[in-house]
């Protein structure tokens, strides 16, 4: 029995044991003395409690409760808040990319894209095969299976305590082919490289690093299963550069290099001999229609102590039909425009007899109808073309002339974030001496964003 127990019992026994005798003598004149006696006992027993309890032992804090083991079949906790460990304290960290699985049949007239060219794994215009004068090759269909353009990118952002913005971003594909002879073949292992696609940091206007050029505007670009499809008809550079944005408008200075012709079309070559970098200027406006974009850019030409200049300009854009269908277009015209225009169809320049270069005209462009049936299924049809004004007694008659292409898909999406598409493309280049041939390709693909 507890000690504080037995003290409050033996308290009320005494307190009954001198009451007795105040009841028998209620009546007597000794009663009020009697029960100032038993207050008296009763505060002396409160103050012996009190101090029992202040003698006793103080009770253990209780531990704290463990956490709470996570039910049976949830998922673990996702941190919120990315941690940098060599960045500025408070950036934010993000990652992405994509999954994407492309098989494709090819039917070319005039023989085989080689096995291995970039022409097999996506529309090229100028690998397209033309046979020689009075050749009839009898090619059949081949197919192609590859996961290549699949990618990822790494994004930091950072705010000062004054506003003032900082971005760092690289993005990297597999188009980059082998490092051995067991890699980045279809025998064994199907293994490539890396391909770096992007690397640049952005200083509020300031952009310094490797990102699409500034004469081209991307968002104009068609939703296609190929990785490109209007080739023919885009600006297509990425590349090192120096940028300042300001509102609608952005100028540039760009990596050079001059792609040449040699005389009467004995081959072509990389001249890195410039100084002068590429300069563009761009103006965009945006609104619920679409947008436009107007883009300019001079060049120097240089291969060893030749030099020549030239420029070009490009329009394109996005104009909005209603909720469900947009017009995306793109036209292109300059002298030495060569290297940004159909991934390189034509040169930039042509050699002359006595090794002087002369710059070589083109013009191209594409128009692409896109539809939105409902929330899962779109569709797309487009036409681009391409055309170079060859001087033929320099670059000879085996250059090519012009390509075009026209395509058509389907793009359904089961789930956001997954793509399942199919493609039908028809593409022709022809040759200055009148050659032609051309190529037919279904394409299918199955891509996951993430």
């Amino acid at each position: 029995m507890p000690a504080l127990v037995r003290k409050r019992r033996l308290a009320t026994a005494l307190a009954v044991a001198l009451l007795l005798p105040g009841l028998a003598m209620a009546q007597t004149a000794k009663e009020a003395e009697l029960e100032a006696r038993v207050a008296e006992l009763e505060k002396m027993v409160q103050q012996l409690v009190q101090q029992q309890q202040s003698q006793a032992p103080t009770a253990p804090a209780a531990a704290p409760a463990a956490p709470a083991a996570p039910a049976a079949g949830t998922a673990p906790t996702i941190q919120s808040t990315p941690i940098l460990t060599a960045g500025n304290p408070g950036s934010k960290f993000s990652f992405g990319g994509f999954i994407k699985l492309d098989a494709m049949v090819t039917d070319t007239s005039d023989g085989e894209i080689a096995d291995g060219n970039s022409g097999r794994l996506f529309y090229v215009p100028s690998t397209i095969p033309v046979a020689a004068n009075g050749a009839e090759p009898d090619t059949d269909p081949y197919a192609d299976f590859h996961a290549q353009f699949s990618r990822f990118w790494f994004g930091a952002d950072y705010v000062t305590d004054e506003g003032d913005k900082l971005k760092a971003y690289i993005e990297a594909d597999f188009f980059g082919g082998g490092t051995n002879a067991l890699a980045g073949n279809e025998t064994s292992t199907n293994t490539y490289a890396v391909t770096l696609r992007h690397a640049y940091v952005s200083w509020n206007n300031w952009l310094a690093g490797q990102t699409w050029s500034n004469f081209q505007d991307t968002a104009a670009l068609p939703d296609t299963v190929d990785f490109l499809g209007v080739t023919d008809g885009t600006i297509f550079v990425r590349q090192a550069q120096l940028r300042y944005t300001n509102g609608p408008w952005s100028l540039s200075i760009e990596n050079p290099q001059t792609l040449v012709t040699a005389y009467q079309g004995a081959g072509r070559y990389n001249s890195g001999d410039n100084v002068m970098p590429d300069l563009t200027g761009r103006w965009v406006t945006k609104g619920d229609w679409g947008h436009l974009s107007l883009a300019g850019m001079l060049r120097q030409f240089k291969d060893g102590d030749e030099t020549a200049g030239g420029g070009a300009v490009s329009v394109g854009g996005k104009f909005n039909l209603g909720a469900s269908n947009d017009l995306r277009y793109m036209v292109n015209a300059g002298s030495g425009i060569g290297r940004y225009m159909a991934f390189g169809m034509g040169t930039d320049v042509v050699q002359d007899i006595d090794g002087d270069i002369d710059p070589l005209d083109g013009y191209s462009g594409f128009v692409a109808w896109r539809h939105v049936f409902n929330d899962k299924l779109r569709g797309n049809l487009m036409y681009s073309a391409a055309h170079f004004d060859n001087d033929v007694d320099l670059t000879g008659y085996g250059v090519t002339e012009r390509s075009q292409s026209i395509r058509a898909n389907l793009i359904y999406s089961p789930f956001p974030k997954l793509d399942v598409g199919a493609e039908l493309s028809y593409g022709q280049r022809s040759l200055e001496d009148d050659r032609e041939g051309d190529m037919k390709r279904i394409h299918t693909t199955v891509k996951y964003s993430f």
